[in-house]
């Protein structure tokens, strides 16, 4: 019986040991097999074959992903629309497209074109009705975005400029003291927090104290530059990577850090909205801001009660420091780097001022936009620097669409960079790669035109719900800041650096700031 047992037991392990022997000498020729059917089917036999690109691009979305990963994405985008013209396949299954007229058709508000899985990774995951951003069914979006649209609209925002001006104020003390000082200035670094310190007075009723401590609060900004790379990189990659999320969480710190950094922003807008409904208890809410008014939306919708409220918290410190702060940056930035511009801006606001036309001591956005030439100079850095840097990627809806002389079936991922249809020269013109503010003001049709293809805000239904937000703290602060002193590069022939993870952050603006009292 013993012997028996033996035998049986091995044979069994020789039983075993073959197999797997011959399951790995199979494996080999599988991959092989399967690698070269899927290389010749995405080159001659997938439907978007015949769409130009590199080779890496339309055999593996990994090519895609090594762009995101080098921070640099928008400049070979651009690269590759110069040498393949209005549609590039940029991984498998997607094309980046430049041509005008498709902004309407993917974008346009009954376009039928969805968001793609691109999205999902960046959802907040607190609301059962999911987020603004994120939502990829249009019906729910709407639904949803439509019981708060009054709450962002440019009225609403206004109601709360002076909460605005009060951030001003802050900014431009701590910009006397560095004047006075001769200190040189990381503008780009006070810029963003001003930006959020704005992000804290207008929803939750005090500035988080960024600029008052001159340093990182709750260090908000560190946990969004330790998710930005590895969650946008998660978003171009392969959906099915999403499912090991935390299994590569175990071999790779920077996956963890950025988890533990999109928790932290998620527990910053909990916090904010607990510390909201303590005020409410014992009666120490004094003034109406945009948490309050999501508040009175809960209390006439059923379906919107806190987790919605923290949902749209969190939203508003996730993005609503980043975009602004770049914007603002960029249209400074080329200001500085071009003299004559600064100088024709400087004289408009001087006029402005003298005739009375500008209040004092706050800017109002209202006179603001009055300024011909300062709107000019706005719209013309965010066009040179739009502050999301990758496509909007969209599905062809069913039926499929004709885009740029080609047909795309249903399914089919398309979308249009913002830094790539900005840098077009048959919209913005031959001297598209300068910065030119007058292109705003030489003719207002040609402006008008101009404005249809700025996709700085994104486009059609899917607009940025906070733009106004944004708007209103652009047109204020600029002037109010040139108006009081005067900025310049440390260095006039350094370039910033840029790190393009969606938002397309700056970095390396060093600046001196001259009070214009003393000039």
């Amino acid at each position: 019986m013993l012997l028996s047992s033996s035998f049986f037991s091995s044979l069994s392990r020789i039983f075993l040991q073959r197999s797997l022997s011959l399951a790995l000498n199979l494996l080999a020729p599988s991959v092989l097999l399967f690698s070269v059917g899927w290389l010749v089917y995405t080159r001659f036999f997938h439907p978007l074959s015949r769409i130009p690109g590199p080779f890496w691009a339309s055999v593996s979305r990994y090519w895609l992903g090594y762009q995101v990963f080098t921070g640099k994405a928008e400049f070979v985008q651009r690269r590759l629309h110069e040498i393949y013209g209005p549609l590039v396949r940029i991984a498998p299954d997607e094309v980046s497209v430049s041509d005008p007229a498709a902004v309407k058709i993917i974008y346009g508000i009954k376009s039928g074109f969805t968001k793609t899985d691109f999205y999902p990774p960046f959802a907040s995951g607190i609301s059962p009705h999911g987020d603004h951003f994120a939502q990829q069914d249009e019906a729910k979006h709407s639904a949803r975005r439509k019981l708060v649209n009054n709450i962002y609209s440019m009225s609403s925002v206004l109601e709360s400029e002076q909460y605005i001006d009060t951030c001003t104020e802050v900014f431009l003390s701590k910009m006397a003291k560095f004047a006075e000082k001769g200190q040189v200035v990381d503008l780009g670094e006070w810029i963003q927090w001003y930006t959020f310190d704005v992000v804290g007075e207008l929803f939750f009723g005090q500035q988080f104290g960024f600029m008052r401590d001159e340093h990182d609060f709750g260090n908000y900004i560190l946990s969004l530059d330790t998710m930005m790379p590895t969650t946008t990189l998660l978003c171009v990659l392969p959906v099915f990577l999403r499912y090991f999320q935390v299994f590569l969480g175990l071999l790779f710190p920077s996956i963890r850090k950025a988890v533990e950094g999109f928790n932290e922003i998620r527990r910053a807008g909990k916090f904010w909205v607990d510390h909201r409904l303590q005020q409410m208890a014992d009666r120490k809410v004094n003034r109406s801001d945009l948490l309050d008014k999501l508040f009175k939306v809960r209390q006439n919708k059923s379906d919107f009660d806190i987790p919605e409220i923290q949902n749209e918290s969190v939203v508003a410190i996730f993005a609503g420091s980043d975009t602004t702060a770049i914007a603002i940056r960029s249209i400074l930035y080329y200001l500085m780097k071009t003299p004559d511009a600064y100088a024709k801006l400087m004289e408009e606001i001087n006029k402005a001022d003298s005739d009375g036309r500008l209040s004092k001591p706050h800017v109002k956005y209202n006179e603001a936009i009055k300024l011909p030439y300062l709107v000019a100079c706005c719209k013309e850095g965010i066009r040179m620097h739009p502050s999301v840097g990758l496509s909007l990627p969209r599905y062809v809806p069913p039926g499929g669409s004709q885009i740029a002389g080609r047909f795309f079936p249903a399914g089919s991922k398309v979308g249009i960079s913002a830094p790539v249809l900005h840098s077009n020269t048959d919209i913005f013109g031959a001297d598209a790669a300068v910065y030119n503010p007058d292109r705003w003001i030489r003719d207002p049709k040609a402006a008008a035109e101009m404005d249809r293809y700025m996709l700085h805000f994104g486009a059609g239904s899917r607009t940025c719900i906070g733009k106004n937000i944004s708007l209103a703290e652009i047109h204020k602060m600029i002037p109010q800041l040139l108006r009081s002193f005067k900025l310049e590069l440390v260095d006039q022939q350094k370039e910033w650096t840029t790190h393009n993870f969606w938002f397309n952050k700056q970095t390396g603006i060093e600046v001196r700031v001259t009070s214009r009292r003393d000039i």
